[in-house]
C-alpha cells in the first residue's frame, strides 16, 4: 500500500502529513475528475480519516474544492508546477523548438524525462487532433510502453534496466503492447544503438510515435523528445524517413543550447 511507502520511521525531519497531503493531491492525476473520500482512499492506500484531512486542509488553503461528498483541485494548484517549469531552462528552451517541429510536421512534439519511473512531460506542442489519451505538460506515462520511455530506457545499465522491469507492473495496454522483460531488454539495445525509438499502437490503438535522445554536456540522455501521430495517416515508414531527420535536429538544436 501506498501508505506504507509515507513512512519513514526513525527519521526524525520525514513530515509524514506532508507526504500524505502530496499523494492525496497526485491522486487527481490518476483520476481527472471530482473524487469522493472514498475514491481517494482507494488511490492512496490511505485511511479515510487521513484522506479527511488532508482534503479538508487543501480546501482550506485554497487548493481544493468541495461540492457535496466529492472534492477536486483548484487553479491555484497549477502554481505549483509552473514553479519547477518556471526555473527550468531545459523546458523554457525547448518549447519554441517544439513548437517550430509541430508547425513543420503538422503533428503534435513532446519533451519527457524520467521521474519516478514514468516518463514526465515537461514541454508539449499540439495540434488538433482526437485521441483517447489526453497528453499536456505534467502528463506522466509508463517508460516501458511509450517510444520516450524506451529512449529514456536505452541510457540506462542493462542492470538498471531490469530492476526497472522487475518493480513494475508490465500491463499490456493494447493487443501489440510488448512486455516480456527479456524482449523490452533487446528493444532497448536496439534503440541504443540505433539512437531512437518507434512505438507502434502499443500504447493506444491508431497512434504511433517517434522519439530521439537529448544529450546534454555530460555524454548521458537527460532527456527525450517525440512526435505523435495517427497510424491511419502515417506509415511506420514516414516515422523513419519523414519524421525522424526533423525530430533529431530539434534535439540537436536543443543540446547546443548548452542547457543541458
Amino acid at each position: 500500500m501506498m501508505e506504507d511507502l509515507l513512512e519513514s520511521p526513525g527519521d526524525p525531519e520525514f513530515m509524514a502529513s506532508l507526504a500524505r497531503g502530496l499523494a492525496v493531491m497526485r491522486c487527481f492525476a490518476e483520476q481527472e475528475r471530482p473524487m469522493t473520500i472514498a475514491q481517494a482512499s482507494k488511490l492512496t492506500g490511505l485511511s479515510r480519516p487521513a484522506v479527511r484531512r488532508c482534503l479538508l486542509t487543501l480546501v482550506k488553503l485554497g487548493y481544493a474544492v468541495q461540492d457535496g461528498s466529492h472534492y477536486a483541485l483548484r487553479p491555484k494548484v497549477m502554481t505549483l508546477g509552473y514553479a519547477y517549469l518556471s526555473s527550468t531552462p531545459l523546458a523554457l528552451r525547448a518549447q519554441p523548438l517544439l513548437d517550430q517541429l509541430r508547425d513543420e510536421l503538422g503533428e503534435s512534439c513532446s519533451l519527457g524525462i524520467v521521474d519516478d519511473d514514468q516518463v514526465f512531460y515537461i514541454a508539449r506542442a499540439e495540434v488538433s487532433r482526437i485521441m483517447s489519451i489526453a497528453l499536456r505538460v505534467g502528463s506522466r506515462l509508463p517508460l516501458y510502453t511509450t517510444s520516450m520511455g524506451r529512449v529514456l530506457l536505452a541510457d540506462m545499465s542493462r542492470e538498471s534496466r531490469a530492476a526497472y522491469f522487475r518493480r513494475t507492473d508490465l500491463v499490456a495496454r493494447t493487443e501489440l503492447t510488448e512486455t516480456e522483460p527479456n524482449r523490452l531488454q533487446a528493444i532497448c539495445d536496439k534503440v541504443a544503438e540505433e539512437g531512437y525509438a518507434i512505438i507502434d499502437q502499443e500504447l493506444e490503438m491508431g497512434l504511433r510515435s517517434v522519439a530521439v535522445p537529448v544529450v546534454g554536456l555530460s555524454g548521458r540522455v537527460v532527456a527525450a523528445v517525440n512526435v505523435g501521430t495517427q497510424a491511419s495517416r502515417v506509415s511506420v515508414v514516414d516515422l523513419r524517413t519523414h519524421f525522424l531527420p526533423s525530430l533529431r535536429r530539434c534535439a540537436r538544436e536543443l543540446a547546443a543550447t548548452g542547457l543541458v
